[in-house]
């Protein structure tokens, strides 16, 4: 495990940290080196790090990634870090690159392992690893380790022989469509996550954790903390200062208090619960949507600045900085449509989508369509604290939580009927904890909102 610094300086820790884990990877007697990393710690640069410095003691490493959008982002990445190493992208076919890795001068895309035989560095997507047969290389770098399902672990294992897994535990498990019932409490669970499962088989692997968040602001990082990442308290801190990051309106609010008084809430403090009259509706209920998009298209109107420590003299945020997270692709849709008709020629641009794709991604104000609202029922799928982590925790600024009256009091209520199972360790943070602690914070930022006002 990584030394727990004695002092509170965000930089040195992450250093420290950082060079631990890089420390390890020169063991030639460890298999394979886990680090823990929470929102905005750096996972990504852990990656093009270590890749570089493994390349640089004559290996050819290979990167694992969940997506193809994490993988054209690790390109990119790559290549403006390493400017002097050729990097792969191994791809379908069918794949169209995007214009910033066309871009990428020492990047090759091929379909092919044999076509890349020159790259230092491959590239490319779990599931297209796994169709890899014909190749072995000395180190693997699985990025968003906790995203990969350990069946598909199973199926590149044989690619690589040491492998270094970087990714967030406390953010969603991997998902499958099949039911999974048959396998619960077995040692050969296919649906755990890789991460775990290899852990379990390999006893003695060093595990390390990033302890410092860059994106979280001091506003959120003790909150997120606590709620999810119970475990790394007090060692789990922001990266930057109080006061290093701020927001304020180039105009003065429309007279729509509601909306007006959450944003300068937000604004203020970091957080908001923009809390609508209690009621039963379903997940489509139209003033929770048309609320969410009003929010996002009255930061657009108004003209946020944004202070940071990358803008110490403030700039005007635009479309692309602010997302709208949900639980469901029906929100979603629903929410687009919305932005479309708030009047506001640039709300359209605006991020939407659920947690599952925002997993990863960063903005700098996120509003949040809680996962609760509304409802009669707490199941498991809404509940879920990874599900709340992500939405919570993608914003380097300010986080609004949009949500009906009586999440609270559905949490006191609701008794967990999930079954218990042997050989089966209980989820830790628990989803209803981790529900509470986010409410409790939010009850200190509620705007209460009449929506036909």
């Amino acid at each position: 495990m990584t030394p727990e610094p004695t002092d509170f300086d965000p930089a040195a820790r992450a250093a420290a940290a950082t060079e631990a884990i890089l420390a390890d990877l020169g063991e030639r007697r460890h298999k394979a080196v886990v680090v823990d990393s929470p929102p905005g710690a750096g996972k990504s640069t852990l990656v093009v790090r270590a890749a570089g410095d493994l390349v640089d003691g004559g290996e050819r490493p290979i990167i694992v990634a969940q997506t193809n959008s994490q993988v054209d982002d690790l390109i990119v990445r790559l290549s403006t870090a390493h400017p002097g190493t050729s990097i792969g992208r191994l791809s379908a076919t069918d794949y169209r690159v995007p214009s910033a890795v066309q871009e990428c001068t020492n990047a090759t895309v091929a379909s092919s392992v044999g076509d890349l035989a020159a790259c230092r560095i491959i590239v490319a997507t779990s599931a297209k690893w796994a169709t890899v047969r014909d190749a072995e290389f000395g180190w693997a770098i699985l990025d968003e380790a906790y995203q990969m399902r350990s069946d598909m672990l199973l199926q590149i294992v044989e690619r690589f022989d040491r492998g270094l897994f970087v990714g967030d535990p406390g953010q969603l498990d991997p998902f499958t469509v099949v039911g999974a019932e048959r396998w619960i409490g077995l040692p050969h669970d296919p649906t755990r996550n890789g991460v775990t499962v290899m852990l379990e088989h390999n006893p003695g692997t060093p595990e390390h954790r990033l302890p410092v968040s860059w994106r979280l602001p001091t506003t959120a990082a003790p909150t997120i903390a606590e709620a999810f990442y119970p475990f790394l308290r007090p060692y789990f801190i922001a990266g930057t200062a109080d006061g290093t990051r701020s927001l304020e309106f180039r105009t003065a609010g429309f007279g729509d208090t509601d909306l007006d008084e959450t944003l300068a809430m937000a604004f203020t403090t970091g957080w908001a619960l923009h809390e609508l009259p209690r009621r039963h509706v379903p997940r489509t209920d139209s003033d929770t949507i048309r609320t969410a998009a009003n929010l996002a298209a009255r930061i657009l109107d108004r003209g946020a600045i944004g202070t940071c420590e990358h803008h110490r003299a403030g700039r005007v945020l635009n479309a692309d900085d602010i997302a709208i997270g949900v639980a469901h692709n029906d929100q979603a849709d629903l929410i687009r449509i919305a932005l479309a008709r708030t009047g506001n020629p640039h709300a359209a641009r605006v991020t939407v989508n659920t947690a599952n794709r925002l997993q990863g991604r960063e903005f700098e104000i996120v509003i949040v369509v809680h996962p609760l609202s509304g409802r009669r029922d707490a199941t498991a799928f809404h509940l879920e604290a990874g599900r709340l982590c992500v939405l919570t925790s993608r914003h380097r600024q300010a986080c609004i939580v949009v949500a009906r009256q009586g999440i609270t009091d559905l949490l006191d209520s609701h008794p967990s009927t999930d079954p218990v199972h042997l050989s089966v360790p209980a989820k830790f943070p628990d989803g209803w904890e981790a529900n509470q602690v986010v409410m409790s914070k939010l009850a200190q930022h509620r705007i209460a909102a009449d929506p036909e006002a």
